[in-house]
Parts: C-alpha cells; sequence; structure tokens
C-alpha cells in the first residue's frame, strides 16, 4: 500500500501550503490473482535455471522480480524470497528493525525499549497521567486513585450560570480531534493528551467538573474572525476540512476536524470574555486547542490557526470594556497577537519570552519593539536573553514592569496568554517557572481590572509540568492562596539587565516608570561591585604546584592552603 502528497501551492497573502495524504486505488483482486500465478511462473523458471547451472544469474533475475512487485505483492508472496542463498548482508538491516523503542507519555521523547523510565524526564512507560493527571506517580501504574473521566457531562450556557458570579472553563472534546495525521521522527509536541491531561488533574481535584461552571461550546462566526484575521486567512483554514492532512508550515498540522476545533476554541474564549466583562461570571479558563498567539492577520504558524486572545480582547470590548491588557507569559513571544494590536492604543500587550538575541523561536519580541502608527508604547517586550529563566525573575518582572504599567493603563478586562512552556521540565521552553510562581502571578494579576482575568491556554508540553501549573492557576482564580513563599526574590544578573533595558526604552512612553529605573539601576550598581570584589578574591588566591605537598615545602603548602581555606569560609 502506497501514500500519495499532492502538495497544494501556497496561497497569496500568507495563506497555508497544504498537503493532502490519500490512498491510492488498490489493485483488483482479480488482476492481482492473474500476477501472483505470473510470478509463480517466473519462480519456477528460476528454479530450473538453479537445477542446471549452480553459477547462473538468478541472483539478477530475482532482484529484478522485486523490483516488478508492488508492496502489497511482497507482502502476500513473502514465500517467494526464501532461498539458501547467503544473505549476510541483510544482517545489519535486520538488526537495525530489532531494535525496539517507545515514546514517553509525558515529554514524547523516545526511549529504548529495554528500560521503563523516560530518559529525560522519568515518567514511567504505563503511567496513567491522562487519568489522573499530575496526580498519578510518575514512577509506575497507579492502582490506588479513582480514575478521573474529564468528559462534562452536562453544559450549562452563560445565562445560566448561578447568580453568585465565580469561576467557569471553557471545554469542549471535539477540540481532541485536532491532531496530526501521521507521525514523523517522533509524536508531535501540540498533541490531544496535553487537554486530557489538564482535564483529568482539574477532575482528581474536584475542581472541574465540581467547584468551576462549564459553558457549552460555540464555534465562532466568520463575521468575528474578520475582527481579527484576513479573509483569505480564514478560508485557508476552512479549506482544510476537506483534506485528510495538511501542513501551514513545517510544524503547524491540520487535518479534517482542525478547523472546527480552531472554531470552538475562538468561540470559548470569546464567550468568556463577554461574560466576564458583563459580570455573568467573575473570571474564567479556557481550556482550548489549538493554541493562537503566533497566528497573525494573514498567517498560521508556531501550531497556532486562529488568535484566541486577540479575538477574546475584541469581543470584551463589543461587550463594553474600553481597555483590554494581554499578558502574555508563553516562553515564546506572541508575534501573532503583537502584529495584530501594535497600532491599537486601547490594546496593552505586554510578553515576556526567551528571546536570546532574536536567536529563539519565533525571532521577533525585541526590546525595541514597542508598537507603531502612533500606539508606542503599548507594545511591551521582556526579552530573556538565556534559558533558565525561574520564579524570581517572572515576578522580578511583574513587580516592576508589568503592575505599574498596568496600573497606569486601568484595564476594563486581563486576559493571560497563558502558555506553560516556561515551567520547569518542558522539552522546548527549557525553563524553571513551578506550579506556585504561576499560581502568584495569577494573583499578582488578578488585583486589575476588578478581578476580570480571562486565562487562556497557550503552549506547554510537558504533561505534568501542564497539568500541575494549569491546576494551580485554576486554584488562584478560586482564591485559594499559593503555596509560595516570596522571600528574597532578586532576579539572576541577566533577568536584571533585561528588566533595565525595557525600562530604560518603555520610560521614554511612560514617565511614571522613571523612578523604578533609577532604584534598580542603582541596586544595578551594587550588584556589580559586589562581583568586582570576589573577582578580586579568586584572583588573589594562589594555585600551590601539587609537588610541594611531597617535598621540603610540604609545611608551607599545607599552612598557606589551609590558611586560604579559612579566608575562602569567612569570606562566605
Amino acid at each position: 500500500m502506497g501514500t500519495e502528497a499532492v502538495e497544494m501551492s501556497r496561497l497569496k497573502n500568507g495563506e497555508a501550503q497544504n498537503s493532502r495524504h490519500k490512498q491510492t486505488d488498490q489493485v483488483p483482486a482479480e488482476g492481482f490473482t492473474a500476477l501472483s500465478d505470473e510470478y509463480d511462473g517466473n519462480l519456477g523458471k528460476v528454479s530450473d535455471s538453479l537445477e542446471n547451472n549452480i553459477h547462473s544469474d538468478a541472483p539478477q533475475k530475482r532482484a529484478r522480480q522485486q523490483k516488478e512487485l508492488t508492496f502489497q505483492d511482497m507482502y502476500q508472496n513473502q514465500d517467494m524470497f526464501d532461498d539458501d542463498d547467503d544473505d549476510s548482508d541483510w544482517e545489519p538491516m535486520q538488526k537495525s528493525l530489532e531494535v525496539m523503542k517507545w515514546f514517553c507519555r509525558n515529554c514524547t521523547m523516545v526511549n529504548l525499549d529495554d528500560i521503563n523510565h523516560c530518559d529525560i524526564c522519568g515518567e514511567h512507560r504505563e503511567s496513567k497521567i491522562l487519568s489522573y493527571g499530575f496526580f498519578a506517580s510518575p514512577y509506575a501504574e497507579d492502582n490506588d486513585l479513582t480514575e478521573a473521566k474529564p468528559k462534562i457531562k452536562k453544559e450549562v450556557g452563560i445565562q445560566d450560570v448561578a447568580t453568585s458570579p465565580s469561576t467557569a472553563i471553557g471545554f469542549d472534546e471535539r477540540m481532541l480531534l485536532h491532531a496530526e495525521v501521521q507521525m514523523k521522527s517522533h509524536p508531535h509536541p501540540e498533541r490531544p493528551d496535553r487537554l486530557k491531561a489538564i482535564a483529568a488533574s482539574l477532575a482528581t481535584a474536584g475542581i472541574f467538573p465540581g467547584r468551576c461552571y462549564p459553558i457549552s461550546a460555540r464555534e465562532i462566526t466568520r463575521e468575528e474572525l474578520l475582527l481579527v484575521h484576513s479573509l483569505e486567512h480564514i478560508e485557508s483554514v476552512e479549506a482544510t476540512n476537506q483534506m485528510i492532512s495538511s501542513y501551514f508550515t513545517p510544524d503547524t498540522y491540520a487535518n479534517e476536524h482542525s478547523a472546527q476545533a480552531a472554531r470552538l476554541a475562538a468561540g470559548l474564549c470569546s464567550d468568556l470574555a463577554s461574560a466576564i466583562v458583563s459580570g455573568r461570571v467573575k473570571n474564567g479558563f479556557a481550556l482550548v486547542r489549538p493554541p493562537g498567539h503566533h497566528a497573525g492577520v494573514r498567517q498560521a504558524m508556531g501550531f497556532c490557526l486562529h488568535n484566541n486572545a486577540a479575538v477574546a480582547a475584541l469581543s470584551a470590548q463589543v461587550a463594553g470594556a474600553r481597555k483590554v491588557l494581554i499578558l502574555d507569559w508563553d516562553v515564546h513571544h506572541g508575534n501573532g497577537t503583537q502584529e495584530i494590536f501594535e497600532q491599537n492604543k486601547s490594546v496593552l500587550y505586554i510578553s515576556l519570552h526567551r528571546h536570546e538575541g532574536g536567536r529563539f523561536y519565533p525571532g521577533t519580541g525585541a526590546a525595541e519593539e514597542v508598537g507603531s502608527m502612533g500606539a508606542e508604547g503599548y507594545c511591551v517586550n521582556i526579552p530573556w536573553s538565556r534559558g533558565g529563566v525561574g520564579d524570581n525573575d517572572y515576578i522580578f518582572a511583574l513587580q516592576n514592569v508589568v503592575l505599574p504599567l498596568a496600573s497606569e493603563f486601568a484595564p476594563d478586562l486581563t486576559i493571560i496568554s497563558a502558555g506553560f512552556d516556561a515551567a520547569r521540565g518542558d522539552p522546548l521552553g527549557c525553563c524553571d517557572v513551578t506550579p506556585s510562581g504561576y499560581a502568584y502571578m495569577t494573583n499578582m494579576l488578578n488585583a486589575l481590572s476588578g478581578g476580570k482575568l480571562l486565562v487562556i491556554l497557550e503552549g506547554g508540553y510537558n504533561l505534568r509540568s501542564i497539568s500541575s501549573s494549569a491546576t494551580a492557576v485554576v486554584k488562584a482564580l478560586l482564591g485559594e492562596s499559593p503555596e509560595f513563599e516570596l522571600g528574597n526574590n532578586f532576579p539572576s544578573k541577566a533577568g536584571l539587565q533585561t528588566v533595565l533595558e525595557v525600562l530604560k526604552i518603555q520610560m521614554n512612553f511612560w514617565p511614571s516608570l522613571e523612578p523604578i529605573f533609577g532604584n534598580l539601576q542603582s541596586q544595578w550598581g551594587m550588584y556589580c561591585l559586589g562581583e568586582k570584589r570576589k573577582q578580586s578574591k579568586k584572583r588573589r588566591r594562589v594555585q600551590l604546584p601539587m609537588w610541594w605537598k611531597w617535598g621540603r615545602k610540604s609545611f608551607i603548602y599545607y599552612f598557606l592552603n589551609g590558611h586560604l581555606r579559612l579566608k575562602s569560609k569567612r569570606s562566605f
């Protein structure tokens, strides 16, 4: 059986490049029988030739026969190729086929079959994380937990929510149908299991269903999407429902269900934003996919089809919100969201992301990108210069950049583009934010907009990290205090440098940031002075030759080394 890939030409104005995968017509049974008889006859001739002359050209004839056969013929007539010839040259191929492997359910990394725990994340190959979420043991199968069913038996409309506003969650199982049809080298990181793990965690914790209100899903309309995306982009996404498999970019896939999943995700975000602004619910969490913050006006990319946060922001404004803050803490810059609002003063977009001088995907989001056409200062990028960024750096940036700007902007609704790929253990983000850190940041942002806060799921590809982080955020929305001790939250050297760089640029548009910049600059001076002192102490330390230990200078060696160690202890 063969697979034919039909590539569609790239559409103008950033439309998708699609590829269709379909099954080729199979050979009719009658034709296949006749073809088999013919090859049986040829096989008889080859056998007669071998009997007459052992040194004949039988191998060439057999190779020619194999070339004419289809894969289906080869599979159903394997006995044709059994002989006593020396097949030693095939042994390397046979050995390579015997190497078995499995893909980690938690992080998708490949492992050899002779081990039971992932070499990367330590998850057991039979882990039940999709049944219990992060409550499942990472070491072995769980037998003592009641399996959580993420399926929501009863959904209620926004108009049916109880009179006392609470936390609403948007989720629909049809979004699980969006999946890559043909696996490449390993499972795609943006996979249905992401939603399954979060839903299982919330169900196991008794949060959803339970303490949160489910809302019924609605597919976004074309008219609503046109407020964000071009018609060409919308039509290119819709065209995928006629294809078994297609790709907008090498890493942004679609199948026949993807267009509906994208409409459902955008519709849920739109309805949650409207409900929060109108006061029918207090806050909400959009448990949706495909993600959206890379999707721009005319293009789908970075696993994203429609920009859910942008749709929610404009829906909130239709519902009465004058100003909207979008805080994007996904580890990747939300280039699509920035493009959509870079000329809009009614939406303040702030992004914290890895940038590393443009070397980290998608390469946009430098601190100098501040907005345009009269909206300078309404795009704020906080670009980390390295990986490994953790709670202290994020909270420090919120305290000294995000909250001061947000307080002056005074939004009517705050939206978090909540990618959890900066979480500890994520294979793509490689940062170190903890679930408690995410919950603490959610509490900090909950003080804005009178508590009107919408959290929209973006990235995050380690199931244990994403499910524990999302659960911590939902608990914060419900009013639970995070288990996080702020203590000394002084940032890393690289984090402080980044914040200073951002403040220096943004205080040209927000003068209220000048005192913060001055204060932090003095702290930076003290930090540099302390580093110089440490370096000078290191330079003064003498490295003595090892052979002094056994010669006449052994006393001097031990005396000086002991003296240096004492000084070293006192210095710390």
